[in-house]
């Protein structure tokens, strides 16, 4: 296992912290390190460029770490507190020390994980009013975030169309693999058809306002139900086109992850209190076009897992059937199998 860099050895101290928790413990993703320091937590960007997403720079971190606030704040003001400097001197590096600044700090309330809603549903502890609570807050989140020109652009359907036919382009190498010929061509065929069809109802979309910079993200690891509160986090940071878009997407996004992982009821309590806090008129229209992208998405970003040479047989057969049962689950939605 690489050694790990003397920042991050540094913030594994407890007292590299004012608030010296009795611990740290250390998360990483592909994109991150995140220390989890008692009631707080702190994120720190990896200098790594992905194509999808360039923080190789100080300065770029530092502005995705702004941006990161920014956008999270529209949905859960009470968890996203800072962007935090840390400097070096020496060996020595300093948290919140603005002089001679090497790396910044997503500052974060820490939440219960165990209210984390994927967990929830695994432990059978989701209400139906839980879910409309969610409608309800994503609801009033989404109301006071503007849909201005820069939002309407994404709108278009020449930018719609794109993402879509994109997806068809990537997971053509995996027909015969997680889905067949029959039903490439059938979800293909519909997708394209449903934006021929509906020119109209897409510049309505545009035109009542829809489209905005969302969330991007918005499934069942990125929600905390606990107590009263309702926390949405993980706000896509690094890429405008992954978030800018019709707020149907991003409703669409959460039913579908609740509808493949078996709960299609508590999906519809999601949307019907959504769409009834909104007001949206047109949002049902719109909602199994956008659930179709989403499982689409997924089962493609599930499908290059199968590229990797380094995966044992094992788990190559269990990526193989996760990303079957979202072509399964695309394929559903245009024949009407489900909603």
């Amino acid at each position: 296992m690489a050694e790990l860099p003397p920042l991050v050895q540094a913030m594994l101290d407890p007292t590299f912290y004012p608030h010296r928790p009795k611990e740290v413990e250390l998360i990483q993703t592909h994109i991150s390190y995140l220390f989890l320091t008692g009631e707080l937590v702190y994120k720190v960007k990896k200098p790594v460029d992905f194509g999808f997403l360039d923080f190789t720079t100080l300065e770029k971190r530092r502005h995705f770490c702004q941006e990161e606030i920014r956008l999270n704040r529209r949905f859960s003001p009470e968890v996203y507190l800072a962007v935090v400097p840390i400097s070096r001197d020496g060996n020595a590096f300093r948290l919140g020390d603005d002089t001679g600044v090497v790396e910044y700090a997503v500052k974060m309330k820490r939440i219960n994980e165990d209210h984390m809603l994927y967990r929830l549903l695994e432990a059978g502890k989701v209400k139906f009013e839980d879910m409309r609570r969610i409608g309800r807050h994503l609801a009033k989140s989404y109301a006071a975030i503007p849909s201005d020109e820069k939002a309407k652009a994404f709108g278009s359907l020449n930018v719609i169309a794109t993402n879509i036919k994109e997806n068809f382009e990537q997971t053509r190498k995996y027909i015969s693999g997680p889905i067949s010929p029959e039903a490439f061509e059938t979800i293909e065929s519909w997708s394209l058809a449903f934006m021929k069809e509906n020119t109209g109802l897409f510049e309505r979309r545009v035109a009542q306002g829809s489209i905005k910079e969302c969330h991007g993200d918005l499934h069942v690891q990125h929600i905390c139900v606990e107590g009263e509160h309702i926390y949405v986090f993980d706000c896509i940071e690094f890429n405008e086109r992954f978030r800018f878009g019709d707020v149907a997407s991003d409703v669409a996004f959460l039913a579908m992850d609740l509808d493949v992982n078996g709960h299609p009821d508590l999906a519809r309590a999601f949307v019907d209190s959504y769409t009834e806090a909104s007001s949206d008129t047109t949002l049902a229209q719109v909602l199994t076009f956008y659930k179709v992208y989403r499982a689409y998405v997924r089962a493609k970003v599930t499908s290059f897992m199968l590229d990797d040479p380094g995966l044992d047989k094992k788990t190559k057969a269990e990526v193989f059937q996760r990303a079957k049962a979202y072509y399964d689950l695309a394929l559903n939605y245009v024949t009407g199998s489900t909603n």
